[in-house]
């Protein structure tokens, strides 16, 4: 599995299983899987390393979407940023989804609405993402 960011390579590495976020609704993709190329969109990449990882051990990654190329032997996710789980602090994510929406609220022409907009999608998948981690790590 290979997950790119402008900022460079996030992972890449053998995985057993990646969960995705895509146009369709979430896949889950193991070796072998039927070459795809898919759109990724805003949402949580998950990655379990070995079948019998419990979830305690799945990495999070909180993407703002991109493109998904999946072939028979690999897995290749290409994004502007990945934000990994243990890197998202909670409050931040908190106080930027709050000014976000007030953005939005305020919007006094498209283009705005649709820059808040995609803030807000932004905050609120970072936050489910740092959920997961909190769930998870208990």
């Amino acid at each position: 599995m290979e997950l790119v960011t402008l900022a460079g390579i996030k992972v890449d590495q053998e995985v057993y299983e990646v969960m995705l976020p895509t146009a369709a609704g979430p896949i889950s993709v193991f070796a072998g899987h039927e070459p795809l190329v898919s759109v990724a969109i805003p949402g949580t990449i998950s990655v379990r390393h070995n079948k019998s990882d419990s979830d305690e051990k799945i990495e999070y990654f909180a993407v703002s979407g991109g493109v998904i190329e999946i072939t028979g032997s690999r897995v290749r996710v290409l994004v502007d940023e990945a934000d990994h789980g243990d890197d998202i602090v909670e409050a931040e994510s908190k106080a930027a989804l709050a000014k976000a929406l007030d953005l939005q609220k305020n919007a006094k022409t498209a283009i705005e609405l649709e820059k808040a907009t995609q803030l807000v999608d932004r905050h609120q998948v970072r936050l489910n993402v740092a959920g997961l981690r909190r769930k998870h790590r208990r």
